[in-house]
């Protein structure tokens, strides 16, 4: 229902991650990431160190390709300005996050819930914030909202809000056209601090509903079951002969052949769907043919 994605663009730029980019403002969660139609319901979060700071230009961080990894069902980067690994592995309504900080007084987390009409509330005795994205570009109902739940690992010793462009340490709660929290602590070198989070079109109760997806495993075991699950898929497809470079080729577009239509429904806690979209998309059957002058000479599918 979700993607996951590191963000180099700014606010409501439909080209969210470039490759000739240098600098991260953190990691969206995205629906509709198009340069042409642009995104819905999209919120963002961000470790940093030294300052609280909120805005997009300043809390950014230079990376390096060399320091980034990033897979189908897993993502990890190094934030060179902050000293922060971040590590990301999605479910279908769900992620779970896993940064690891370096020794500083002055450790946080920033959650933006963005532009065009946002909501934030810090819930410091549940290691909790919560808050809905209605940031959109049409074509949604006039109710439109993207609930979510984050849950952290580490309690807060630090709480701040921001409306637009104020920051009000100690106040948890804020409804404005463009809102975030800011939570921080106190952290060892290497010490690792994780957030839950999930999102829901329907509620927060439901958003919290989603989460369960995540269940009890750790990290490393969500990794594996993503990784389960893409292997599954990509698997169903078989070619043989080309080369390296056009095996990628004919993976990486498979795989973006897979992104949409997506799962578009919940399951609420009597094991009901519910449909979250006003428009059905029909799935139709896949129709597998080999690239001409690709140098594969076949390609075998297969549908569960």
């Amino acid at each position: 229902m979700n993607f996951w994605t590191p963000q180099t663009g700014k606010m409501g730029d439909g080209w969210q991650y470039v490759y000739t980019a240098n600098k991260i403002r953190g990691f969206k969660q995205t629906h509709q990431p198009s340069p042409w139609i642009n995104d819905y319901g999209q919120f963002a979060i961000m470790p940093v160190v030294g300052k609280p700071e909120f805005d997009q230009d300043k809390r950014a961080s230079w990376f390096s390709h060399k320091g980034e990894i990033a897979k189908a069902y897993y993502y990890k980067v190094y934030l060179a300005e902050h000293d922060v690994v971040t590590e990301l592995t999605p479910t279908d309504r769900a992620a779970m996050f896993r940064f690891t900080f370096p020794e500083n007084e002055h450790s946080y987390i920033v959650v933006d819930a963005l532009d065009k009409g946002s909501y934030i509330k810090v819930i410091p005795e549940e290691n909790k914030i919560i808050g809905y994205s209605t940031k959109n570009s049409g074509g949604v109902p006039d109710n439109f909202k993207n609930y979510f739940v984050i849950e952290f690992d580490k309690p807060f010793t630090y709480e701040a809000t921001f409306a637009d462009a104020s920051l009000k340490e100690g106040a948890k709660e804020q409804t404005s056209d463009h809102v975030g929290a800011v939570i921080g602590f106190k952290t060892k070198k290497g010490e690792i601090v994780h957030a839950k989070v999930a999102s829901s079109f329907i509620s927060f109760d439901q958003a919290a509903i989603n989460m369960k997806e995540l269940g009890n495993d750790n990290f490393d075991t969500l990794v594996q079951k993503g990784k389960d699950v893409w292997n599954e898929h990509l698997s169903k497809i078989e070619v043989e002969g080309g080369d390296l470079d056009q095996y990628r080729t004919f993976y990486s577009c498979f795989y973006r052949s897979l992104l949409f239509p997506r799962k578009f429904y919940e399951i609420n806690a009597q094991a009901r769907w519910f449909i979250t979209a006003r428009i059905m998309v029909r799935y139709y059957p896949v129709i597998c043919l080999p690239i001409p002058d690709s140098g594969i000479r076949s390609v075998v599918c297969s549908r569960s």
